[in-house]
């Protein structure tokens, strides 16, 4: 049974969101605050995908993801939140999240939404015999799912990663933003296409030599993004 960290300090929040996880199958863990949930998940490594709220009675919510990700961790993240600010969810995703849910939120969405980014998290076998991909710089290895520039790692998030495997793999070809979601988050995603220029801009702080100015992934004006250089 996949484990679930849930973190609300909202106790009837957290029963009600534990209750419809129980019945999709999930097992979850209630935390109320980002000291107990960062000892769950020192506790727990195989929890599949932490739910959070962005205000946490010892802190926000943005700084603990951006504390799990800084500790390399790659637990799938989504933020449940009732600041539904435009700001707040691209400041969330840019943190390091995978997706971000409005309060108050629809059990079936929810567990979709788990259910999608689990997916994604799932080890894939890659039809490439050899397992790497190799293109300039960069080397990525389909078996371990690991990112190399000029021999050096570059630690990806599972968002991350499926971004630069769908480029490297279609490279000189335009990919709209919609293709792109699609491609990534699963054709069942509820969520808005800023969900890619947000995890673009993040991935291009990891790989580009400028990320102000790109050379491998290139903005198409009004369309999407192109691999290239």
């Amino acid at each position: 049974m996949k484990k679930i960290l849930l973190l609300d300090p909202e106790a009837g929040l957290r029963a009600f969101a534990a209750l419809n996880l129980r019945r999709a199958g999930y097992h979850p863990i209630e935390t109320a605050t980002a000291a107990q949930a960062l000892d769950a998940l020192r506790l727990n490594p195989d929890i599949r995908v932490l739910l959070l709220e962005a205000t946490l009675p010892d802190g926000d919510g943005f700084a603990l993801v951006r504390r799990i990700r800084e500790d390399k961790n790659s637990v799938g993240i989504i933020f449940l939140s009732g600041r539904t600010q435009e700001m707040d969810k691209v400041t969330g995703l840019a943190a390091g999240a995978d997706d971000y849910v409005a309060k108050p939120f629809s059990p079936l969405e929810l567990i979709a939404r788990i259910d999608a980014l689990c997916r994604r998290l799932a080890p894939r076998d890659e039809p490439d015999n050899s397992g790497c991909i190799s293109h300039g710089p960069f080397r990525i290895n389909t078996r371990t799912r690991i990112l190399e520039k000029n021999g050096q790692r570059v630690r990806l998030t599972q968002i991350e990663y499926s971004l630069m495997l769908l480029f490297m793999t279609h490279p000189g070809t335009a990919l709209s933003r919609s293709e792109i979601l699609t491609r990534v988050w699963g054709e069942g995603y509820f969520g808005e296409e800023k969900i890619v220029d947000v995890n673009i801009r993040r991935l291009r702080i990891k790989i580009e030599n400028e990320p102000t100015d790109p050379e491998y992934i290139t903005t198409v004006w009004g369309y999407g993004y192109k691999w290239g250089f």
